[in-house]
């Protein structure tokens, strides 16, 4: 290794024992999309080829995970518990590229990933490593898809974590994802006055919003070691992985079931439901319970309007049908089990989120 370029901060004798750990598990996620007819060479690792009886479409999507393991490196440092908390993090970094493809009906086949660290020293702590390699896994295990390769760059002049965090790396990916037969995309034009919106629960914070989350729990005593009424801390809570809604969105796609449109419930919360340019009126006549953190948010005296614009509240994904569908989908959702809720209609006027069981109108997405 040569001894300059190590002092400069790259140091690939550090970086080497994580790449290898991805690559090992990749190499045990290869087979996973052949259910979707899409088979791996074993040889090769990175070539891949669709063997069904379609003409599919093909949908590729970057994303990144943003700051939520700046809080999982935090509770390493401060928590006490021999815990890395990266146990969901491969999850979450996974599923915000994921979910973004279910959106056009799109199933995930392949997966890359890149972890750009400020410093080779980073890489070195092989439990952290392990865990977060393994967590990889279980999201291309839960989605059906091959983990095909990856970046793992220190980006020593490029990446640094905010103290009190020493070292947080930047993670990312990209999905490859199938639509066969390429009739089942889903492109959102057929959005139109009537449908009904049903909602599918979120496991609680998924990864939009992390930064409020950050700058109100720095102002507390105990920070992310603060207690929440459920027992769990607001490190615990805050990190609990994201929900999958891929085996929801193929059992639809299986069923027949005529969709107009499906939307994640990520950047912009709820008034992200506004999404179409058009001027339609998302009526919200109910709602889910409300994760405790997000119940904790508005007793730290963030706005009601803030809350409801940053965090999905409970609702981590949106299906957009015609009156028809509602009751068919409420029972292959339950059979496949998910939570889904009817939340309301879509209606002629100006574009925005009436939210009924809070009040309060929300304006559409970036306003």
């Amino acid at each position: 290794m040569p001894r300059e370029y190590s002092q400069a901060g790259v140091d690939y004798t550090k970086i080497e024992p994580f790449k290898q750990a991805m690559k090992a598990i990749g190499k045990r996620t290869l087979k996973f999309p052949n259910r979707r007819g899409v088979y791996i060479d074993e040889e090769a690792g990175d070539v891949f080829e669709y063997r069904g009886p379609h003409q599919p479409l093909w949908h590729m999507i970057q994303e990144s995970l943003g700051n939520k393991n700046w809080i999982a490196e935090w509770m390493y440092q401060h928590a006490g518990t021999g815990r890395t908390y990266y146990e969901g993090i491969g999850i979450d970094t996974a599923l915000m590229a994921v979910v973004d493809v279910l959106r056009r009906g799109a199933l995930p086949v392949a997966y890359t990933d890149e972890v750009a660290a400020g410093d080779s020293d980073w890489f070195k702590d092989e439990s952290r490593a392990q865990t977060l390699a393994e967590s990889f896994y279980q999201a291309c295990e839960m989605c059906g898809m091959a983990l095909l390769g990856g970046e793992s760059p220190a980006l020593h002049y490029l990446v640094k974590a905010e103290l009190p965090v020493k070292s947080a790396p930047s993670l990312s990916g990209s999905v490859t994802s199938i639509i066969a037969p390429p009739e089942r995309l889903i492109t959102g034009r057929e959005l139109q006055v009537g449908d009904h919106i049903i909602g599918v629960t979120s496991s609680g914070l998924h990864a939009n919003g992390i930064s409020l989350v950050i700058k109100r729990a720095l102002t507390l005593k105990d920070q992310f070691l603060h207690l929440l009424p459920n027992g769990q801390t607001l490190g615990e809570e805050a990190l609990i992985p994201t929900r999958s809604y891929v085996a929801l969105v193929e059992a639809l796609l299986e069923a027949g079931i005529h969709i107009h449109a499906l939307l994640p419930g990520t950047g912009d919360g709820v008034g992200k439901i506004a999404f179409d340019k058009r001027p339609l009126t998302y009526r919200i006549r109910r709602w889910v319970e409300v994760p405790p953190l997000f119940q904790f948010m508005r007793e730290l005296g963030v706005a009601l309007e803030d809350c409801l614009k940053t965090f999905n509240w409970g609702i981590g994904f949106y299906i957009f049908v015609p009156e028809e569908g509602v009751e068919q989908i409420l029972e292959i959702g339950q059979k496949v089990g998910y939570e889904l809720c009817y939340l309301g209609e879509v209606e002629e006027g100006e574009r925005c989120v009436v939210f009924e069981p809070e009040k309060i109108t929300l304006p559409p997405p970036g306003e």
